[in-house]
């Protein structure tokens, strides 16, 4: 049975690609890498190992992209860089030009970890992890903004068509500008395949409609939390349906998952998180979720 292809967003964690911030994170000039006044490195670095106490707790194996002082701030990020289908894994292309280097990293980890480069996007063609959800199995959502765009969505469609999978893109719109980092996970995290948290005023009309009608029960997360936390309320990692895991400090968001039946464990990420804007699906990339039929 393989140990790789994640093509669901709730599903069963039991394998994750993940990079333990260190010497890069304490090199990185806040103001070239966009991180704002929280940003505290060693802080920074204390705060990622209570979340990665989490993901242990959660019985997935993971996966480590070594921090060998290279310079790339970001790549802590896992999520951005790679998509890993059933296929094998695309190596993306980053929006932003300090990650230029991350897909090639993740490419050389991840053979080493015995998952197969599919493809991978180059040239205008660009795609970040964090605009990419799974609708379902077979259909994959991007939404288009400042980091990803139409001609990556045209290469993912190349590449995973034969193998079953439709690529649709839907445009994300302008929020806060170029600098700053609106992904569609940033207003959209599933909690199970007919569960999602959501931000509906940023969330593509065409996108909702197509949500509605696949029956998905929308949770609509507090806007005053949304805007407080630049919108890292919403950026809870499931790793199994219905238990996922959120930065603290955001007690309506927690109350409101639980409401509809969801276990929420949190960790600090004043430092890490709200400063480098980037929530737990961010830290993570998951490399092999269990199939939602596997569930029972």
């Amino acid at each position: 049975m393989s140990d790789y292809g994640c093509q669901n967003m709730a599903g069963k964690m039991t394998r994750v690609l993940m990079r333990r911030p260190a010497q890069s994170l304490r090199n990185a000039d806040p103001k070239q890498w966009h991180y704002n006044h929280l940003f505290d490195a060693e802080q920074a670095i204390e705060e990622y190992e209570a979340f990665v106490g989490l993901i242990e707790t959660s019985g997935a194996d993971i996966v480590w992209i070594p921090d060998d002082n290279d310079d790339l701030a970001d790549a802590m990020f896992t999520r951005d860089a790679s998509l890993i289908t059933k296929a094998g894994a695309i190596l993306l292309n980053m929006g932003k030009p300090l990650r230029a280097e991350e897909p090639q990293l993740h490419g050389k980890i991840l053979t080493q970890a015995g998952i197969p480069v599919l493809g991978h996007l180059s040239g205008d063609a660009r795609i970040e992890g964090g605009d990419i959800i799974w609708l379902d199995e077979n259909t994959l959502i991007v939404g288009l903004g400042f980091r990803s765009n139409r001609t990556g969505v045209e290469v993912l469609q190349t590449l995973l068509n034969p193998h079953g999978v439709e690529v649709l893109g839907f445009d994300m719109p302008y929020w806060t500008g170029e600098a700053a980092c609106l992904h569609l996970m940033s207003v959209i995290s599933p909690l199970t395949e007919t569960k999602y948290l959501v931000h509906p005023p940023l969330i593509p009309a065409a996108l909702w409609t197509l949500m509605k009608s696949r029956g998905i029960d929308m949770v609509i997360a507090p806007a005053d939390e949304f805007e407080a936390s630049f919108g890292l309320n919403l950026n809870v990692l499931p790793t199994q349906p219905d238990r996922c895991i959120m930065i603290d400090g955001f007690p309506k968001t927690k109350a409101v998952m639980e409401a509809h039946g969801t276990h929420v464990d949190v960790f600090p990420g004043n430092a890490l998180c709200m400063a480098c804007e980037g929530g737990p699906t961010c830290l993570t990339n998951p490399v092999m979720r269990q199939a939602i039929q596997e569930r029972y």
